[in-house]
């Protein structure tokens, strides 16, 4: 099976990448730096037709979408700034959209191809605890499109999950988190292994819990 995973220079992304090469996958896995296989700004168009044409033909089975970031954590409502919101929303929502438009050539190849999008139970429309504001909405709007993209590419064979990571102790988790980023990573990579066309559009914990949305 070969897997890309973007951010996976570190936290959830990386460790999933090590267990999958454990397992005897090929991995594939997207920094912004050079820390990774490839140097992929998610946010950036031309970057993402550039690894599209390098890859040219091979197939993704797997496309992990878990790039991300959490600027505004902690921050009062008075310090936030329109550079706050522009780029929490790019890199969480168009940067996941323009990931799956460009590899999707390379999914349509893949052997049973599935898209997972890690959002966070901070996208729910249920749990409103306030704050972080710039956050909770762009993995919302990422959970929408997952839904949204199931949809449509529920014809074409490619099922798309959406997840809960968990609260993990990582750099942006914090060290409060309630569980280690290898358990993290082991449960999502087992629902990855389970989601089906007949569960696309799933909104799950890392350990299979439907989350509300």
């Amino acid at each position: 099976m070969h897997v890309v995973i973007t951010g996976a220079n570190r936290g959830i992304g990386q460790e999933m990448a090590s267990q999958l090469v454990a397992a005897g996958h090929e991995v594939t896995g997207t920094a912004r730096d050079s820390s990774c296989d490839v140097a992929l700004d998610v946010t950036d168009p031309a970057q993402q037709g550039q690894f599209a044409s390098a890859l040219g033909q091979r197939p993704i089975d797997l496309l992990v979408c878990n790039a991300g970031v959490y600027l505004d954590k902690g921050m009062s409502m008075e310090n936030y700034t329109t550079d706050i919101w522009s780029q929490s929303m790019a890199a969480n929502v168009t940067g996941v959209f323009l990931t799956v438009q460009a590899l999707l050539p390379n999914l349509r190849l893949g052997t049973n191809p599935k898209i997972a999008i890690i959002s966070s139970q901070m996208a729910s429309h249920v749990r409103a605890p306030g704050g972080s504001y710039a956050y909770r909405a762009s993995k919302a709007a990422a959970l929408n499109l997952g839904r949204n993209l199931s949809t449509d590419l529920k014809p074409e064979g490619i099922a798309v999950g959406i997840y809960h990571p968990g609260w993990v102790r990582t750099e942006m988790g914090g060290a409060e988190g309630d569980i280690s980023v290898e358990a993290s990573a082991r449960g999502l990579l087992q629902e990855f292994d389970v989601l089906t066309l007949e569960t696309t559009g799933c909104f799950h914990t890392w350990d299979g819990q439907i989350h509300a949305y």
